[in-house]
């Protein structure tokens, strides 16, 4: 969970790998990247999830946010199911619960972050950014501080430049941040929340349901933050 130098060995820019969905926190966490002076590439992965806008909007928040490249990655998360994300057979929840939710999707964290490293190890870049959140968060075990450490460990073991001493870093700047935290950085920092697309169940102009756990922490975290809610709503 390094905050590493953001520059290279020679005193270049340092390349960054930000995984980038195209909701709030991953939105912030690709500002964060560009502020540290990385060079970023943004990854998106089209996993087989039910909230399809929200592939646009992480095409709009990497142009905006000067990303030098942007690929979508397609994985079929769906074939395997188990989440109400993917399965549209469960529901989702709209109220908390306790443990976690049906909308945690098995070892997707694991996934992203391993789809990252690989086009990492390509760049040649050692950095990797991710915008998970261990305070407003649902539950999910791969959005803790451990999960972080746990796979910089796992890219040394992993990968031909781990093999041959090179050491990645997992940034996670936003993991000990509340959302208000989050959307008081993201608008320091230039984003456009109005671009952003954080519902589960989003429609395909990327209008929000209001009644989801996401809705409901995003609406929460502006409200605590005291700055007015872009979110267009069905």
């Amino acid at each position: 969970m390094s905050l590493g130098a953001d520059r290279g060995a020679n005193g270049t820019t340092a390349a960054a790998v930000v995984l980038l969905s195209g909701g709030l926190d991953s939105s912030t966490a690709l500002a964060w990247a560009r502020a540290r002076g990385f060079e970023c590439y943004a990854l998106t992965v089209a996993y087989g999830q039910r909230h399809q806008s929200e592939l646009g909007a992480a095409a709009r928040v990497a142009q905006a946010l000067a990303a030098r490249e942007h690929r979508v990655m397609q994985v079929d998360l769906a074939g395997i199911g188990g989440s109400a994300l993917t399965d549209w057979s469960i529901a989702l929840p709209e109220q908390p619960i306790p443990g976690i939710p049906a909308s945690y999707v098995p070892a997707r964290n694991t996934m992203l972050l391993a789809l990252a490293l690989a086009w990492a190890e390509v760049l040649g870049a050692r950095d990797l950014v991710v915008g998970v959140n261990a305070v407003d968060f649902s539950g999910y075990p791969d959005c803790r501080p451990q999960f972080i450490r746990s796979f910089e460990t796992l890219a040394g073991l992993a990968t031909k430049a781990g093999i041959e001493g090179a050491r990645f870093n997992v940034h996670a700047p936003l993991i000990a941040m509340s959302k208000a935290e989050i959307i008081h950085t993201g608008a320091k920092l230039g984003v456009d929340y109005a671009m952003t697309v954080s519902c589960y169940q989003a429609d395909e102009d990327g209008r929000a349901c209001g009644r989801c756990d996401s809705c409901r922490l995003r609406r929460d975290g502006f409200a605590a933050a005291g700055i007015a809610d872009p979110t267009r709503y069905w």
